[in-house]
């Protein structure tokens, strides 16, 4: 094992951690105030990328795309809840998830048919297609370099609201105990909706920075929301500083379970049974990551004092 290759994988797994942590956020106060599995959630994520490759591609504008894709992903999000998020707020689980799975369904579709099933153009901004030289050699993109500060800056303004602002402590408040804040004259629903916009806004915007790395294609924010549920249920439901730890635990599991679990597994194995099992666990070393870490801390690594519903 190369230490520069480990200082790499580290960097992608804190890069992978910051994008998690955009997309969960959103989702975990979601959830934690008005108690409403939101699985079309990924679908912001994509219409945020769609969003900023469509606009690049054609104005050529980075800082244009960048501002546009957080936009549309929050009017998608508005939306969402003014069609489907706002009957559901009184129904069970079951309800939610089968309703909002269908609007997976049909938002993939929908973009299938506008964009193709092929992935869409959105090339490396032209500034930013040099590597940062790390110590032994290796080099690190600037883009991924982009995204864990932006990431970061973002978590850090984020919690700088949520603790330091009155409105922040409505959110935390809503997210620990909504009914008490109802009887206290707070109109939770309206709080919902401020909490979703700006949600979607982040996921948006996580979409944005992921397009140049990954396929702008129609599903592409499934496998994003399946992680982000691996996050909010590991950090800790309803608590964005939950989400922020769970985002860094699963996005370093799954990028160093990936690049060195098979090289570790033939200390211990013939290589022909490292290389058949190591691919297979490498891609349960997130839930195995969760299940130890609710076998531990069933309430997650953060723990809200949370009102019983």
């Amino acid at each position: 094992m190369e230490p520069t290759l480990l200082v790499v994988q580290f960097l992608n797994g804190i890069q992978l951690g910051t994008l998690l942590f955009l997309v969960a956020s959103g989702l975990t106060l979601v959830f934690g105030i008005l108690d409403v599995i939101n699985l079309a959630h990924g679908v912001v994520y994509m219409v945020g990328a769609y969003a900023a490759a469509s606009t690049f591609v054609r104005s050529g504008s980075l800082a244009l795309a960048i501002a546009i894709a957080p936009v549309a992903a929050l009017l998608v999000g508005l939306l969402l809840d003014r069609l489907v998020l706002r009957f559901l707020y009184d129904r069970n689980h079951l309800d939610q998830v089968l309703a909002t799975f269908g609007v997976i369904l049909f938002v993939d579709e929908a973009v299938r048919a506008i964009f193709g099933p092929a992935a869409l153009p959105y090339p490396l901004p032209p500034a930013f297609e040099w590597s940062l030289e790390l110590p032994g050699g290796a080099t690190y993109p600037a883009w991924r370099l982009v995204i864990i500060v932006s990431g970061l800056v973002l978590a850090a303004i984020l919690f700088g609201i949520l603790h330091r602002t009155r409105a922040g402590m409505v959110v935390r408040a809503a997210a620990t105990d909504p009914g008490m804040l109802a009887m206290l004259g707070v109109d939770i629903r309206r709080l919902f909706l401020v909490v979703l916009g700006a949600g979607s806004a982040l996921a948006g915007f996580a979409g944005a920075l992921a397009g140049p790395i990954v396929a702008v294609q129609p599903g592409m924010g499934d496998s994003v929301l399946i992680l982000s549920f691996v996050v909010i249920v590991t950090g800790g439901l309803g608590s964005v500083q939950g989400a922020l730890l769970g985002s860094f635990l699963v996005g370093l599991a799954d990028t160093l379970g990936r690049s060195f679990l098979t090289d570790l597994l033939r200390l211990l194995l013939p290589p022909a049974a490292a290389n058949e099992v190591g691919p297979a666990l490498a891609s349960m070393a997130i839930y195995l990551v969760m299940a130890i870490v609710l076998l531990i801390r069933p309430q997650g690594l953060v723990s809200l004092r949370r009102a019983a519903r």
